[in-house]
């Protein structure tokens, strides 16, 4: 048996142990399995135990092997490779140790640690499968592993070998110079060989070092270093080459070179400034433009350095008296609005002041921003004026302006007047937001921006006076709508007192939301006024005193709800909508009586002409009407003529065809041969059924 290879010439006893070992251990019974081979002492017993439990994968049992082997490093390794979730890979670790080489392959390769086979490969000098497996499976230490690949080449001497693999770990830039450096000649052949940049740019460097300058300049060109170049170049006087390098090139440090060699040799100060501007190193540009009084240069240089170059040259300009006018752009440019302003204020250089309007932000001064805001003002520009207050947060300004002024607030500015609310404002802020809403839709409102106006009182949570600037709109659609959205009392009624201006007779969609809004808001006395005027009108308009009646009832039903809230004024109001109520029944009781009793209705109409109050709650023109008709047509014409000349006394103003057929007033007069009397009329009566389209929408409202 193979685990036993080497333990032929052991005692009886170990074998045994051996034995019985296996045998425990195979059943998992490992306390037994430790009792039986306590007592070997044998080194060689416990290496092979150690191999067995590698093929068997067992790594507790190993360690307690490796610990009796006495094999400091193996036990460290296994005891270090915990952290390695693979067990196979923390087995084929054992395996190194214990000189198992194609065991411990086939354990890597069998845990898919790529990267530990990879190390494997290049510890037992394998290096060609190291790099097919780092190409294939381990891409991550590609580089790495040609790296000491080269660096193992180095060691055994096989200097191609090594370029190529320092070439593919891209250290090449360094290592070969390090390796060939004692080689003149060779280091010579592969820098000329190899056009590397990198290469090409020490070789000239260390060619420098030595005095060859010119073999040097030849290697920098290679190596396209043209700061290098120039500087070479410059050592030796040659400006005008190294200028042509320079703009052929378009390199910066060049310039930069270029411009500092001129600068310190004081050749020429313009073309230094050239250069330091080609670099885009602007700052020792502008120092030699100030030292030199070149002010027209200074000023282009100053305008594309730093805020703090601007700000130097500005202070520059600004001794002068003659360029004061540029230390104002400066100033501008570099954000100092304030200094900008000052000077414009002092200089009086208004036109450059409306530019610098435009800019100013919440971080200039306060007093100087109403300086500006003021002498726009005072020059007439209100709205530059306004605008810029609003941009810079002054919004109690800008509204005093713009109700001062008359100027016209749009969308656009209403929104930035608005300040934001924010999760943890303090009690005055938001009481300062509030008022700044509240105001802002006040002069909203005022210039006739009424939706604007609603909307910055909807903002402030004050939705009543959101509805009384949307009521002044006269937006039916959108009053409806904020009414039921809004769900406050005062706003239904508002609403509801709105509508009830509208011709809701002609529209059932309205006279419904007149009646919700109402019961909404528990505006039960307006309802009930409502019911009352949909009564007369049912009256005045259709004669239809059956949907009155209808009217009057729901009338009374709210008037009783509200009672029992609001008992003042409101008994007199039941008392006379009771009567009128009991009126209005008895008449439309009476007409649909006369088709079966036409005595008892003309009994009934004629009691109803004795009542008092009658005219409160129906019209006696339809009282007269119905008896008129009814004589007439029982041929009875002077009782019909008398009715007549009764209605003519009772009711002087009102046309009498409005009440009762032209045809009947004719056929009682050509009876009687009584001549018409011109001031009754003799127009057509407008019957109820004309209108009946009309009022069909009130039909299923009480």
């Amino acid at each position: 048996m193979k685990d036993y290879v080497g333990l032929e010439t052991s005692e009886t006893t170990t074998l045994k142990a051996m034995a019985d070992f296996s045998f425990h251990s195979a059943l998992g019974n490992m306390d037994e399995a430790f009792r039986a081979i306590k007592l070997i002492k044998s080194e060689k017993v416990w290496e092979s135990m150690a191999r067995m439990c590698v093929r068997t994968q067992q790594l507790d049992v190993a360690a307690v092997c490796l610990g009796n082997m006495g094999n400091a490093m193996a036990a460290k390794a296994v005891r270090e490779s915990k952290s390695i979730p693979q067990p196979e890979a923390r087995l084929a670790i054992l395996a190194v140790h214990l000189n198992m080489l194609n065991e411990a392959e086939r354990l890597y390769k069998k845990s898919g640690r790529h990267d530990l086979l990879n190390k494997f490969y290049q510890a037992s000098g394998q290096w060609e499968k190291a790099i097919e497996e780092a190409e294939h499976s381990d891409r991550m230490h590609l580089k790495t592993t040609y790296f000491n690949y080269a660096r193992h080449a180095e060691a055994e001497e096989e200097t191609k070998v090594a370029i190529n693999c320092y070439t593919k770990s891209g250290t090449h830039h360094m290592q070969v110079p390090r390796m060939l450096f004692d080689s003149p000649q060779e280091l010579e052949d592969y820098v000329i060989r190899s056009h590397d940049t990198e290469v090409c740019k020490w070789w000239a460097g260390y060619l420098e070092s030595l005095g060859e300058c010119d073999q040097a300049l030849q290697f920098y060109e290679v190596a396209k270093d043209f700061p290098s170049l120039v500087r070479v170049l410059c050592s030796y006087g040659n400006f005008e080459k190294a200028a042509e390098i320079v703009e052929e090139s378009g390199s910066r440090a060049a310039a930069y070179q270029l411009a500092s060699r001129l600068r310190t040799e004081k050749e020429d100060v313009e073309r230094a400034i050239h250069f330091y501007t080609k670099a885009q190193c602007y700052s020792p540009a502008i120092q030699l433009a100030k030292e030199h009084g070149l002010d027209n240069e200074l000023m282009k240089l100053a305008l594309l350095s730093s805020q703090e170059d601007m700000i130097e040259a500005a202070k520059h300009y600004e001794q002068s008296p003659d360029t004061q006018d540029k230390a104002i752009i400066l100033y501008h440019k570099a954000g100092e609005m304030s200094r900008a302003l000052e000077l414009c204020f002092q200089l009086k250089q208004y036109d450059v002041l409306y530019q610098i309007a435009d800019d100013l932000t919440e971080s200039t001064s306060p007093v100087m921003i109403a300086r500006v805001a003021e002498f726009l003002s005072g020059s007439g520009h209100y709205e530059r004026a306004v605008l810029l207050l609003i941009k810079t947060k002054q919004i109690e300004e800008a509204l005093d302006m713009c109700t001062t002024h008359n100027i016209l607030i749009t969308e656009d500015m209403a929104e930035n007047m608005t300040l934001q609310k924010t999760g943890h404002e303090s009690a005055e802020e938001a009481e300062r937001r509030v008022k700044l809403l509240e105001k802002l839709g006040d002069c909203c409102a005022e210039q006739g921006s009424y939706h604007l106006a609603t909307k910055k009182h909807t903002q402030a949570g004050n939705k009543t006076r959101a509805m009384k600037a949307l009521l002044k709109s006269g937006d039916t659609e959108k009053i409806v709508f904020f009414a039921g959205v809004s769900r406050q009392r005062d706003v239904y009624v508002m609403a509801a007192n709105y509508l009830q201006s509208l011709d809701w007779r002609k529209d059932p969609d309205i006279m419904k939301n007149i009646i919700s809004f109402y019961t909404k808001g528990r505006a039960l006395e307006s309802l009930a006024s409502f019911y009352d005027t949909c009564a007369q009108v049912e009256i005045d308009e259709y004669q239809d005193y059956e949907k009155a009646q209808g009217a009057l009832n729901e009338a009374l039903k709210c008037l009783n709800k509200a009672k029992s809230k609001n008992p003042t004024g409101i008994e007199a109001r039941v008392k006379f909508l009771t009567e009128r109520l009991q009126l209005v029944k008895r008449f439309a009781d009476a007409r649909k009586l006369y088709a079966r009793d036409a005595e008892a209705c003309v009994q009934e109409c004629q009691a109803l002409l004795n009542e008092p109050k009658v005219d409160t709650a129906i019209r006696t023109g339809d009282v007269y009407g119905l008896l008129i008709e009814h004589f007439a047509e029982a041929k009875h014409y002077r009782e019909a003529y008398r009715l007549m000349e009764e209605m003519h006394q009772h009711m002087p103003s009102v046309n009498m065809a409005y009440y009762v057929n032209a045809q009947t007033i004719e056929a009682v007069h050509t009876a009687l041969q009584i001549p018409l009397r011109k001031d009754r009329g003799d127009g057509s009566r407008a019957t109820a059924s004309d209108d009946e389209s009309i009022g069909e929408g009130i039909d299923d409202r009480y």
